[in-house]
This record gives structure tokens, C-alpha cells and sequence, in this order.
């Protein structure tokens, strides 16, 4: 295959104080690959939000950030030193921060410590839609809450994409699962994954609707713990001050308060959160201790931003992949769009983060 030395990608300009930019871009590829990097050829890139803020904090400001950073592809070509893989391998991964390239160009260089074997059967544009949530997932629920089998696990949202894969990913190892519903379709929704009569492995003990009234779901929790509460639970955000819902939007009107999630945590429980500036009042700090409960942050970045967990970060990643293949982890289908769609796809993300996109190349 001749591979052309300068490509098109999809990169974001971002301005103080304004709405991000999303622009193509050329890109040129090196003569020579350095010892540890893998030149791939995409075959689908999974679009992400960008978190800004979190480059301006590691001090990875640029003019230009590269767009689409979860990749499937064949390895075309390998550096000098690449144990990992050869040439034809079909591979799977996440760019880490500081790469130069998109995900959307159609050749791209990345260290081989990045990526990992894509099973066979498992589709590309699947495996590159479904990556980060299924990290996101793994990290929350075993490098975090150390989920094991008879814990109880609350996942707010279940019917996103992340919860999804938090709520498959729990029943895979025997926990039990209580989530909540934001809509009337993601209701009907989560309800099938709920037990019929003879199965012995549900995926979902309860679902509580939110979408009416957020106020259900301390007493919803405590009806089904028998009163004990939750050992884990997994959130999608939070409510930090009562009354924040009249200037929120309809979305984050949905999300529960952090004192309705402290209070369902069972003792010894463990809350991890994805909201980046949660604020802990005295009060709250003091019903935590009581509880001897523990908050952790889910950044699923760390992975990529740090070297000092790589092998365990490659062992996580084959996991999940062989998970998808397997068919324990079933995330829901994503229709692919066209490159030529992708900044409209991404401007779309970035606004909504919770909507999922993938472009096939």
C-alpha cells in the first residue's frame, strides 16, 4: 500500500472565552518511524469531548488539539524495536493526550505501548465507539470501588452508554444492580434487562425513574437494601447546591443531589463520581465519616497521561476488548458516519457530551 505523506485530520481551535472551533487540517507524516512506534492505517475513530480545561491544567496548550483519539485500524508499519505487533495486525486504542495526530487522519503514528490486538469478530467501528466507556467503566468499578460479587451498586443513568457498560460489566461478576432512568424510553429500556421469571442472572434488580421527581431515590434504594444502602455507587454528575435546577438545563436537572448520594451509601460505601468540581460541605465530610465511606474521581486520562501504570493500563484495555468480543460487554450499537460528517458530529458532541459518534474512515 503507498501511503500518502500528508493527510487531512480533524483538529480543534480553542479560544479564551469562546465556543471551540473545529477545523481540518493537514498533517504530514515522518520519513522514519522511531523504535517503539506503530504506523497504523484507521479503519473508525470514536469522537470524545474535549475536556479544555483539563489540557490548559497539565500545561498542553496549543493552537491546534487533534480530534478523535479512540482508534481501530491495521498496523501498516513497525519501528526497529516493536515487540508488541507486525505489520497486517488488526489493533485498537486511545491516543494518548499529547499525540500530534487525529484520529480521523488515515495514517497515524503511536507508540505500541498504546494499543492493543482487536479480536477478530469484533467489529472496528464497535470496538472505537464502545473504548473509552468501557475504560471509564473498569476504572470506576475495579481500580476504584474494588467491585466484587455480592456487593450492591448504584448506577445513575444506566441506559448512557457509560452506564451501560458499569451495569454489564457489575452483573459479569455477580454484583447487584440498581440504576435510574431519565427518560420514558430509557425506562422501558433498562426495564428489559430486569429478571424474568426463571433467569437467574438479571443484569438490573431495580430501575428508578428520576424523571418526574429526583426525590424517589433515597427512599427507592432503602426499600430495596432493606435499609442498609448501597456499597458502590457510580454517578453520571451531580447536584451540588438545592435549588440549582432552576438555571440548569433540562439534562442536569435529572442529576441527583450529592446528599441524596451520600445518603444511600451503605457503610464502609464508596462513591465514585465524574463530576470534576464536586464540593464536600462540613456536613457532608461528617456523614461520610460516619459511614467510614470514601469518595474517589473517575479521570480516565490518568491512563494515558502516566506511564507508571502502563502494563496495567494494556492489561485493561485487552480485557475489555476480549469482553466485547466475548459478548459480556454489549454496548449499544452506533450507526457510523461518513468523514465528510465528522465535524458536524463533533461539534454535536462537544455540545452534548454525553452523545456518542464514530467515524469510519
Amino acid at each position: 500500500m503507498k501511503i500518502c505523506s500528508v493527510m487531512k485530520g480533524l483538529y480543534c481551535r480553542a479560544v479564551s472565552d469562546a465556543e471551540p472551533k473545529f477545523v481540518i487540517q493537514e498533517m504530514t507524516l515522518p520519513d522514519v518511524l522511531s523504535s517503539h512506534q506503530v504506523r497504523v492505517q484507521v479503519k473508525a475513530c470514536g469522537l470524545s469531548p474535549l475536556d479544555l480545561k483539563l489540557f490548559r491544567d497539565v500545561g498542553m496548550q496549543r493552537d491546534l488539539i487533534p480530534v478523535g483519539r479512540e482508534v481501530a485500524g491495521v498496523v501498516l508499519q513497525v519501528g526497529p524495536k516493536v515487540t508488541f505487533f507486525q505489520p497486517e495486525d488488526e489493533v485498537v486504542g486511545i491516543l494518548p493526550l499529547d499525540s500530534s495526530f487525529s484520529g480521523l487522519c488515515e495514517v497515524i503514528d503511536t507508540d505500541e505501548y498504546y494499543l492493543v490486538q482487536k479480536p477478530e469478530k469484533l467489529s472496528s467501528v464497535c470496538v472505537a465507539a464502545a473504548l473509552r466507556d468501557g475504560l471509564c467503566a473498569y476504572t470506576a468499578l475495579h481500580t476504584h470501588a474494588r467491585m466484587a460479587a455480592g456487593h450492591t451498586l448504584l448506577v445513575t443513568d444506566g441506559a448512557s452508554s457509560f452506564g451501560l457498560m458499569c451495569i454489564q460489566l457489575a452483573c459479569y461478576h455477580g454484583a447487584k444492580v440498581l440504576t435510574t432512568s431519565h427518560s420514558p424510553q430509557n425506562h422501558t429500556f433498562l426495564e428489559q434487562l430486569r429478571p424474568s421469571v426463571g433467569v437467574q442472572d438479571p443484569l438490573v434488580a431495580r430501575v428508578i425513574p428520576v424523571y418526574n421527581s429526583s426525590s424517589e431515590l433515597l427512599s427507592a434504594v432503602m426499600e430495596e437494601t432493606g435499609g442498609l444502602g448501597v456499597d458502590i455507587v457510580v454517578d453520571s454528575g451531580v447536584h451540588l447546591h438545592e435549588g440549582e435546577e432552576e438555571v440548569e438545563s433540562e439534562e442536569k436537572k435529572l442529576l441527583p443531589h450529592k446528599h441524596d448520594i451520600i445518603s444511600v451509601l451503605g457503610v464502609g460505601g464508596h462513591w465514585v463520581t465524574s463530576h470534576q468540581d464536586l464540593q464536600l460541605d462540613p456536613p457532608d465530610c461528617r456523614l461520610l465519616y460516619l459511614k467510614s465511606a470514601s469518595v474517589s474521581f473517575l479521570n480516565p486520562e490518568v491512563w494515558t497521561a502516566s506511564s507508571s501504570q502502563q502494563g496495567r493500563y494494556l492489561h485493561i484495555l485487552k480485557d475489555i476488548v476480549e469482553k466485547m468480543s466475548s459478548g459480556v460487554l454489549r454496548p449499544q450499537p452506533e450507526e457510523a458516519v461518513p468523514l465528510y460528517e465528522a465535524t458536524v458530529a463533533m461539534e454535536t458532541v462537544q455540545r452534548h457530551p454525553k452523545t456518542k459518534a464514530v467515524v469510519q474512515l
